[in-house]
């Protein structure tokens, strides 16, 4: 190991600096109503990635502030809406939907997102799908 290595970890571990991998991730969210004819997959972008956070094992040791845990999660975010394809006239035909602009790894925010890794895939169509690139 070279010692520039060595020197750039210890720098970026003694600032809480070392490489984050919390960026912007293309994704794709799949929506659907059940009055309308098709599932709409939109290509879109979401926070994801690796954040640094401080091992909670001497939890009854240590204050609460120093047992952060942070999530990559929006800076800046802004919504887009789209047509779903195939709706009845009395149905609203729109879905508003977030696009990560940039991320940053720190508290999650429960009111723009979900903070809980849910096991069940939710994220599927059942009718026939519709692709928007926006």
């Amino acid at each position: 190991m070279s010692p520039f290595f060595v020197m750039s970890l210890l720098f970026g571990l003694t600032f809480d600096q070392t490489a984050s991998l919390c960026a912007p991730s293309e994704y794709i969210i799949h929506v659907e109503k059940r009055e309308c004819a098709y599932c709409l997959a939109i290509n879109t972008t979401i926070c994801a990635g690796f954040c640094m956070t401080r091992d909670s094992n001497g939890k009854k040791l240590l204050l609460k502030s120093a047992l952060s845990q942070n999530v990559c999660t929006y800076k800046e975010m802004l919504y887009q809406t789209a047509l779903i394809p195939g709706c009845p006239h009395h149905t609203i035909p729109y879905y508003s939907y977030p696009v990560a602009v940039s991320c940053k790894c720190g508290k999650c925010n429960t009111d723009y997102s979900d903070c809980v890794h849910e096991k069940v895939r939710t994220n599927y169509c059942t009718k026939p799908r519709k692709l928007c690139n926006m």
